[in-house]
């Protein structure tokens, strides 16, 4: 969320976490409530293909979308509620999407169809959707069949009327308590007012309910996640405050239990470190993602997200005076040096192919002041922002779309503005130095069309519990109970191997999926399926699948190898007997050019080559050895 965001100040500790202002975001409502039906370019449900998302027929479509904020909270969180002075920049949407006291909602939706959008991001508290006071009359004035529904039904209307309009609809959980997000204000984490629990269970309520409405595309699953007053979020560690983890967990039980045809959309960490000169502080966005990448049960259901605003920056919270470093901003840097930062944040996870986390990167927030903007870097930002994202052929959505005014005065931040009478200011009417950049990016030329398959890359990484992305092996007892068990995502066979870590890495290259359809699985504890006078790897354990079967996933007991996981293969899509041994017990053995990027960076990897499978494992007890794969089985793919 953003515009003039200033932290409240309550000790020496609160002030520097506080002053992080990381910008943010039953009943079926009426057919008179949405706008008449429109047609849309695409056929849903929407997917992914390497960097690009795609419609059902596997043609490219690109999130021009916009940020309809405020069901989940506009108020400061200090002082009443019901005083528009409390709220940010005076804007009180009274729990509801912003605007409904002012336009009627077919007019709101229809002036977003105007500007070009295709697609909203449609914010909501889990408060909200428990919240059962009805709205009041003043919070819809302009659509009074509104009147007495709870904030839900009233976010149900506005999902109607969107997606009737022929606009997608992303679902965002954007803050935990309906109240203006981004501080140190009980929003920092998906589980910082609440149970992790609760918070997956809200998501597996709000999936459900829009299950039937198939422009309904996407779960943006939390925003901006970021520091509390003691505690960093992490990308990996395994405990209660590993972003990483919670998010291919929710991500996996959405697609699992509630709709497998939602896009999983999961946002870079936003703030980590106390902002002060000299300690550790910055943005990690997506860097993470870089050695550490989700791999969901559904391939092609991914897509990554990060925020960017001028007056934050790589290592820079926003604040000015307390919690305000010497970092600069983004809207310091020149344009090169712009490109640079924003490839290594996030670019570089859609434009490098081939990799285990090649994904779309949806940048869900970006914005700038209108009217009354009047600084030259702020403008100048904005200007070169939205050429990166025309260089990049990006997907986005501007923050926010809708925002009050009078007299033509007002926040500002927002591309459509109505007044107390439902008088509509909006960027093109022609005062609005944003127009002409704002314009040139709905309009940009862009890649259309059909996007042929590509080849899934996966990264397994069982490093503080199992990591099992097949639903074949979900719904399956327990293979090893009591370890650790990693599993390719149904229709990707594992590749490659780690020395130590545990890591794993997964792909259906040259041969697409090998399994056999109905077939069944195997896990080997021991030599059995070792031919004789065939000795791989001589004086080690080797976990060998039976002929006609590939290795698809392993377990662990704390660093030590436990089983191989093989599945049956449809038939004369593998050779046997023969293959190579693949040693990476001292070193690399990858090959000249491996595709799928580092899957275990900082530890010997050993890859079977594209036109391989890997049909076994090898690993010593020896004294000095943990037990830890040593080396690969690789046969020819027939």
């Amino acid at each position: 969320m953003r515009g003039s965001w200033v932290p409240k100040i309550t000790s020496a500790l609160l002030l520097l976490v506080l002053s992080v202002p990381v910008p943010a975001a039953a009943r079926p409502p009426d057919r008179a409530d949405a706008t008449a039906a429109a047609p849309a370019d695409w056929t849903p449900p929407l997917s992914t293909r390497g960097r690009w998302i795609v419609d059902a027929n596997g043609d490219r479509v690109k999130l021009r979308s916009g940020n309809w904020h405020g069901a989940s909270g506009t108020w400061n969180g200090s002082g009443s509620a019901d005083d528009d002075a409390n709220h940010h920049a005076g804007e009180n949407a009274h729990r509801v999407p912003l605007g409904l006291d002012r336009a009627p909602m077919a007019e709101i939706v229809a002036s977003f169809r105007e500007i070009g959008i295709n697609s909203v991001r449609l914010p909501f508290s889990n408060e909200m959707i428990h919240d059962t006071r009805p709205v009041t009359a003043d919070a819809v004035t302009a659509n009074p069949r509104l009147e007495g529904r709870t904030p839900l039904e009233v976010y149900d209307a506005a999902v109607r009327a969107l997606t009737d309009a022929g606009l997608a609809v992303i679902l965002n959980n954007h803050t935990n308590t309906t109240r203006w997000c981004c501080g140190v204000d009980g929003n920092e984490r998906w589980n910082a007012s609440q149970s992790a629990g609760t918070w997956e269970n809200d998501w597996l309520f709000m999936a459900r309910r829009y299950r039937d409405n198939p422009r309904v595309v996407g779960a943006d699953l939390y925003n901006e996640v970021r520091r509390s007053v003691w505690d960093d979020p992490n990308w990996g560690l395994g405990d209660r405050h590993d972003w990483f983890a919670a998010s291919q967990r929710a991500g996996d039980r959405i697609l699992t239990e509630a709709n497998p045809d939602l896009l999983i959309i999961v946002e870079g960490i936003n703030w980590t470190g106390l902002p002060v000169d000299g300690l550790p502080h910055g943005r990690p966005t997506l860097e993470p993602v870089r050695d550490l990448s989700h791999a969901l049960v559904d391939s092609g259901k991914l897509v990554y997200s990060a925020h960017f605003y001028g007056y934050t920056g790589p290592r820079h919270t926003g604040a000015t005076g307390i919690g305000e470093t010497s970092d600069p901003r983004y809207q310091d840097l020149t344009p090169a040096e712009l490109s640079d930062v924003l490839d290594r944040q996030a670019f570089y996870v859609a434009g490098d192919a081939d990799r285990h986390y090649t994904a779309p990167v949806w940048i869900s927030e970006f914005g700038v002041g209108g009217r009354e903007e009047s600084g030259a870097a702020p403008r100048a930002w904005f200007e070169n922002f939205v050429d990166q994202l025309i260089a990049a052929d990006a997907d986005f959505a501007y923050w926010p779309l809708v925002g009050w005014h009078e007299n033509r005065r007002g926040n500002g931040w927002a591309l459509l503005h109505w007044d107390a009478a439902g008088r509509r200011m909006a960027v093109h009417d022609g005062d609005d130095w944003r127009s002409d950049a704002w314009r040139r990016l709905v309009e940009a030329p862009a890649r259309t069309g059909h996007v042929p398959p590509v080849t899934e890359w996966a990264m397994l990484g069982p490093d503080h519990g199992d990591f099992v992305a097949s639903r074949r092996m979900r719904a399956l007892p327990d293979w090893d109970p009591g370890a650790r068990k990693a599993a390719c995502p149904d229709g990707l066979r594992l590749a490659g191997l780690s020395h130590t870590g545990n890591r794993g890495l997964c792909t259906d290259v040259r041969a697409g999926a090998l399994d056999e359809p109905g077939g069944g699985h195997v896990v080997v504890k021991d030599e059995r399926h070792v031919a004789p006078g065939r000795d791989w790897a001589s004086g080690y354990t080797k976990l060998q699948c039976p002929d006609g079967h590939f290795l698809t996933g392993y377990s662990v007991r704390g660093a030590a190898v436990s089983t191989a996981l093989c599945r049956e293969a449809t038939p004369g899509t593998l050779t046997a007997p023969g293959g190579r041994t693949v040693w990476f017990d001292r070193g690399d053995n990858r090959g000249t050019s491996p595709r799928g990027g580092d899957f275990a960076r900082g530890h010997h990897k050993g890859q079977c080559a594209d036109d391989e499978y890997a049909a076994g494992m090898a690993w010593t007890g020896r004294l000095g050895s943990a037990g830890t794969p040593a080396a690969l089985y690789c046969r020819p793919l027939a």
